[in-house]
């Protein structure tokens, strides 16, 4: 029995205004979110952490299901995150970074960072040279990579047909939510603003400890300074929640971790550093160096502590303490004729300034042997702790308690 037309447009209006869930606004709100957020831990866990730096193997099952994801909600070519992401490490901060907020801006790398993307993704020597071991197999090639978008438009008609004319308003948020939270935030936000655990040779930045908005991306200088570790988070007070997943699919044998960030081990201090404990501080360099600005920031609140004391003015060595502990070339050249000054002025610091660039000259030195670079490091203990810095000494002897 055929309905009159009036029923048929009341239906159609319902419909619209309720789709076929009739669910209320907040449980859409919470659909969303839920979804949306499927979508950063396919991003973290699968393209990033598994393809692009081979941290974990994921089980065929997480890995089919986060390729299918990948298609519905964002219509991304595995191959091409993959490889657009290695030449981003490979060429960081220099002009062939695909979306280096140092060299195009950072208006340009937030606002713009999907179009940067999609131009790279056209780049058939960047995924010729980089995109090389990501998924190949029949769905890939004929479903996946040729109809890349037509997945975000079933998607669209998924939405529209649970939640009527709402349903444009969640695809569009969805769609959204890769380009302003990875190619906006990590890309742009995450190499231009933020708090650093470690002297990276990069300018990547920790935007917040507690990485879950972003599934642990959040934690961007760590992820630098360990690429290849299937964690990132490195402090107490940070949290990785996209290690919580992989933790939990460990437990039920979905995932195999290959790699996390190494730990600086102290134990008996040694009468000399030998080539043991130099392989320690190398293979530790970044967390040797985080200690060693801890050290240089504990002496210059000293010192201001000292000029305070004597009510000098601190409005200069406040200024440059925040440049002490770090590499030359990290340095804005505005900054460097102060820091020099301070430098002068306060011979503690200088000694540890220096002292800081002689110890990390130990693992870029490839020119010299071992045993020359053990014999360097002994030389270097040495001097700190006859230094009659108490900084230096109560370091040394730390480095003489590392073993790897």
């Amino acid at each position: 029995m055929l309905l009159p037309d009036w029923a048929v447009l009341n239906a159609a209006i319902d419909w619209l205004a309720n789709g076929l869930l009739g669910l209320s606004w907040w449980q859409i709100v919470l659909y969303t979110l839920v979804t949306t957020h499927i979508t950063i831990a396919a991003v973290t866990l699968f393209l990033h952490r598994a393809q692009a730096h081979r941290a974990l193997d994921l089980h065929a099952i997480p890995s089919h299901f986060f390729r299918f994801w990948l298609w519905l909600g964002t219509g991304m070519v595995t191959k091409e995150w993959v490889a657009i992401h290695r030449k981003h490490h490979a060429k960081c901060e220099t002009p062939d970074d695909p979306h280096s907020p140092q060299t195009r801006g950072i208006d340009t790398v937030f606002w713009q960072g999907a179009e940067l993307y999609r131009a790279e993704a056209k780049n058939k020597e960047t995924m010729a040279k980089f995109g090389h071991g990501t998924p190949d197999d029949w769905i890939e090639r004929n479903l996946y990579t040729r109809y890349s978008w037509q997945g975000v438009g079933l998607m669209l008609i998924i939405n529209v047909a649970l939640f009527g004319a709402l349903g444009l308003a969640v695809w569009a948020v969805q769609m959204l939510w890769i380009p302003i939270s990875a190619a906006g935030i990590i890309n742009g936000i995450g190499h231009y603003w933020g708090y650093r655990n470690f002297e990276a040779p990069d300018a990547s930045t920790n935007i917040s400890p507690w990485g879950i908005m972003i599934g642990g991306e959040e934690l961007h200088n760590n992820h630098h300074t360990y690429p290849t570790s299937a964690k990132f988070s490195v402090k107490p007070y940070e949290f990785d929640i996209g290690w919580l997943y992989i933790s939990l699919m460990q437990k039920i044998g979905w995932a195999t971790v290959k790699k996390v960030p190494p730990k600086l081990r102290l134990g008996e201090i040694k009468p000399v550093a030998d080539e043991k404990t130099l392989e320690a501080v190398i293979a530790n360099r970044y967390e040797v160096m985080a200690r060693y600005g801890r050290e240089m920031r504990r002496a210059a609140k000293t010192e201001i502590a000292a000029l305070q004391a004597k009510g000098q003015d601190i409005a200069a060595l406040k200024a440059a303490k925040r440049w002490l502990h770090r590499d030359e070339e990290r340095v804005p050249a505005a900054a460097k004729p102060q820091l020099a000054r301070v430098r002068a002025e306060h011979p503690v610091l200088d000694q540890m300034a220096s002292m800081r660039e002689e110890l990390r000259q130990m693992w870029l030195n490839t020119n010299h042997s071992r045993e020359q670079l053990a014999a360097d490091l002994q030389a270097w203990c040495r001097r700190a702790e006859e230094s009659g810095i108490e900084a230096l000494r109560q370091f040394s002897l730390k480095l003489r308690a590392a073993h790897a």
